[in-house]
């Protein structure tokens, strides 16, 4: 059985800062722990635990996965499943928006940063209009440029869709388990686990320290 050939798209900036701090978080953790004494040391090293699950959620889990069932658009707290058949469109305001049937799937990672271009977005936002990206992709700026690649799959995709339910989490995510021509929308069992334990570390440390 091949594997999937999924295609990933992240915000890289974010990323890279996501990484510099957990790196960063963790020196500071292992300080704590070898010389800290007292309340505070504990207060400290939760608030460094918790500040490590905030960079995980907000900034280097949220991704956007072109599958060959569809788009998996992975958010801080929530993820959803776009399948191609639900896919009316795919462009850029202030973020990046994947069009269905039951409105606007807005990703988090994938955002337009300069305010100039946001302006500009917002006022070709009239219809459902092109950039032009395909006319000069060396000017395009790089989430014009996953929108245009995810709109290149849309096509593709939708010229040779698979039949039948998606069964395996694996295969494009678990938002995408049963999905047939809807979007699908869950709050990941990773995302209430890494929030629970650290709401949990926090009232403990409080209380217990």
């Amino acid at each position: 059985m091949t594997e999937p050939q999924n295609t990933t798209h992240y915000a890289t900036s974010t990323r890279v800062i996501g990484v510099v701090w957990t790196v960063i978080a963790l020196l500071l953790l292992a300080d704590v722990l070898l010389r800290g004494e007292g309340r505070m040391a504990w207060i400290a090293g939760a608030f460094l635990v918790a500040s490590i699950a905030g960079v995980y959620l907000v900034w280097l889990r949220p991704r956007v996965v072109s599958t060959e069932r569809g788009i998996r658009v992975v958010n801080p707290l929530r993820e959803v499943f776009v399948p191609w058949s639900a896919v009316s469109w795919i462009d850029v305001v202030d973020v990046l928006r994947v069009h269905t049937s039951a409105g606007p799937v807005r990703s988090w990672p994938l955002r337009e940063s300069k305010r100039s271009k946001v302006r500009e977005n917002l006022r070709r936002d009239a219809g459902h209009i092109d950039t032009d990206v395909d006319d000069d992709p060396t000017q395009a700026r790089p989430v014009d440029l996953m929108a245009r690649d995810l709109r290149r799959d849309a096509e593709r995709y939708k010229a040779r869709p698979l039949s039948g339910p998606i069964r395996d989490a694996a295969e494009a995510g678990p938002a995408a388990v049963g999905a047939e021509d809807r979007p699908q929308v869950m709050v990941p069992v990773e995302v209430i686990v890494v929030l629970s334990l650290t709401a949990a570390l926090l009232v403990a440390v409080f209380l217990l320290a």
